[in-house]
Parts: C-alpha cells; sequence; structure tokens
C-alpha cells in the first residue's frame, strides 16, 4: 500500500503539470568516501576534477568537450560523479546526459549498505518509455523491495526475481488508474561477498572486462569483454517465441516492436501490452576473482552507437571509472545517439 501510494504521489505531479524529473538518479553513498557530483546541467569538467592530480587533467578537458556539446545542442540535464569505497576495493563513476531528447526518461541508483551485517553493493540503470514515471519508481523502490526479500542473502536468485515481480505489480496497480502507460526497463547489479549477480529486463545492457593473462603490465594487458546481460528485443529468437506463444505479435515499424509498438520484449509497466511483455529478469551469476576490472551498466543509448569491446578500450584508456562514464557518455552522443545517455561504472581493485 505504502508502494502503491508513493507512485500516485509521482503520477500526481506528472497530472498536475508540476515540474520534470530531468535527471533522476539516487545516490546513498553511506560508508562511501570522495563523493564528487555535478549538479544537472552544471559544469562536469570541475566535478571530474576537484581532488585530482595534474594528470588528470585530460579527463577535465574530456568532461569539457561533453558540456560543450550539451550546449551546442541547446540543453541541460547532465550529471557526473564518482566515488571510492571506504576498504578501497571499489571505484565507481557515473554520467547521465538527456542527450537530443526533450525530456530525461533515464534513472540510475547506487547503493552501498548492509543486510544481517553482510555488506551490499548495489547498481542499476533505468530506461523510461511513455514518461518517466516506471522508472523513477524503480530508482526509488527496486532495491529496497530487493533487501526486504527473506532469501535476499541465502537464494538471491529467487530474491531477485521475486522483487522485479513485485515491483511490477506495484507500479501497473497505480499506473492502470492514471489514464498513463510508462514502462521501463531495469538492469540491476547486486555484491554481495565475492558473488555479482547481473538481473535484465529489457534492451539496457552489462559488460564486463576481465583481465587478459600473461606477466604484462596492466595497463598493456588485452582485456576480454564478456557480456553479462542480453537483450529483450522482439526478434531474438526465444524472445519472438514467447510473445507469439501468448497470442502476441511482433512487427517491424522502423524497428521490431511487440505489437507494433514497443521496441523491446520486457519491461516494467506497459499495462496494455503486459500480457506479453513481461518484467521476469533474466539473472546471470559471477565469481568476483582478480580477472575481473571492469563493470559497465548503461542504458540503450549508449550501446546502439558503441559495440561492447569499443567500450571496454574506451575505459582502459581513462584515468578512473568517473573519467570513463563521461568518455563513453560523450563517444554515445558524438556518435548521434538519438537517445537518454546514462552510464555506470565500477572498478575493482583486488590488490587492496
Amino acid at each position: 500500500m505504502a508502494a502503491a501510494a508513493a507512485l500516485r504521489g509521482l503520477v500526481g505531479i506528472a497530472a498536475a503539470g508540476g515540474r520534470r524529473v530531468r535527471a533522476c538518479g539516487q545516490r546513498w553513498d553511506a560508508g562511501w568516501r570522495g563523493f564528487r557530483a555535478g549538479a544537472s546541467g552544471g559544469r562536469p569538467g570541475a566535478a571530474a576534477a576537484r581532488g585530482s592530480s595534474p594528470s588528470r587533467s585530460s579527463a577535465a578537458r574530456k568532461a569539457g568537450s561533453l558540456r560543450g556539446a550539451a550546449a551546442s545542442a541547446g540543453r541541460k540535464g547532465w550529471v557526473s560523479g564518482g566515488f571510492e569505497s571506504e576498504d578501497g576495493k571499489l571505484t565507481c563513476g557515473y554520467s547521465s546526459f538527456i542527450g537530443r531528447r526533450s525530456t530525461m526518461e533515464d534513472c540510475y541508483d547506487i547503493k552501498l549498505t548492509k543486510v544481517d551485517g553482510q555488506p551490499v553493493n548495489l547498481f542499476g540503470v533505468f530506461d523510461g518509455h511513455g514518461g518517466n514515471l516506471a522508472a523513477a519508481y524503480l530508482k526509488d523502490t527496486l532495491f529496497k523491495n530487493f533487501m526486504k526479500q527473506p532469501e535476499f542473502l541465502t537464494d538471491t536468485k529467487l530474491a531477485i526475481s521475486r522483487a522485479f515481480l513485485e515491483t511490477d505489480r506495484d507500479i501497473l496497480e497505480t499506473i492502470s488508474s492514471s489514464f498513463r502507460d510508462d514502462g521501463s526497463t531495469a538492469l540491476a547489479a547486486v555484491l554481495i561477498g565475492k558473488r555479482l549477480y547481473v538481473a535484465n529486463v529489457g534492451d539496457s545492457r552489462a559488460v564486463a572486462s576481465k583481465a587478459g593473462k600473461g606477466k604484462v603490465p596492466a595497463r598493456k594487458k588485452r582485456s576480454k569483454t564478456v557480456p553479462l546481460s542480453k537483450d529483450h528485443k522482439p526478434n531474438r529468437k526465444d524472445e519472438r517465441k514467447r510473445v507469439e506463444d501468448a497470442g502476441g505479435v511482433v512487427i517491424w515499424d522502423d524497428t521490431w516492436r511487440v505489437g507494433g509498438i514497443l521496441a523491446m520484449s520486457r519491461a516494467f509497466g506497459n499495462r496494455m501490452l503486459k500480457e506479453y511483455v513481461i518484467a521476469e529478469p533474466d539473472i546471470q551469476e559471477e565469481e568476483v576473482n582478480s580477472d575481473l576490472e571492469y563493470l559497465i551498466l548503461a542504458t540503450d543509448g549508449l550501446w546502439d552507437v558503441v559495440r561492447n569491446e569499443d567500450a571496454v578500450a574506451l575505459l582502459k584508456a581513462e584515468d578512473g571509472p568517473q573519467a570513463a562514464a563521461v568518455k563513453l557518455t560523450e563517444i554515445a552522443y558524438s556518435r548521434h545517439s538519438a537517445d537518454n545517455i546514462t552510464c555506470v561504472v565500477v572498478q575493482f581493485h583486488h590488490d587492496k
């Protein structure tokens, strides 16, 4: 009931013509240090450079070029930041940009907390469509619903799956009576100890970088690019079969769409297509060992124009995950991405 009430409040803001969320990322940084963030439409170059050594001036210049791109497009709505865990084992950076869209429907969420005394790290990106209500609700609620599950630490995959479906029901309960049909993707990474779980609904994507073998300097090693999610596209063979078995159709209309409407086969919300467009996540599990270097979570505003391997090569050339997230956003915009662009980059430090 409380969850539905919170979403009704968001619906009320939209219905009353209230303020539109321009950059709806959220941070909860208890236990983290060195947090730096640029305000929406603010000075990303300054945010990236603060607390940096002189060698980081290149990152500031690159962030400045993104600021110039945003200005030339006549847009605001850009945020960036980065932080380091207290134990130094993780650093994280994020970048979220409205891009060429007139509204911002991407959200992100980053949390560090403890469940029954066990440290838990959570990272997520949410790409809304038909409005930003579903994405904003996921940002506010999904991770809380993870940690409410009794099996969260003992059967994490089951807990994540249940939380996805429960959150989808909450969204549908409220949006179905609001004359709206908002929807959203969700891509979430959950790190508990040495286990990493990546859950995906929609066409945002997670990609890992793993160290190459051999005794060469770390920056010269050739990294292996490992996808940790698979896009839920309507023309994917198994997804098309699932949709058609449920009585739906997949139609080409500038791209493959469910019912000729939605360009993804799984999503939160989308009440009118819910019989075919489900919110059951695909979940991949990885052991966090010395090979794991980086994790990228990003909306399709990046992946529409940047290949997995290119993204890994670009981030490895940058000085830290915040500069990498900024660079990936900049590259996607320069390659004429037509969507909002949101990236979260996590770097693992195994020598700490």
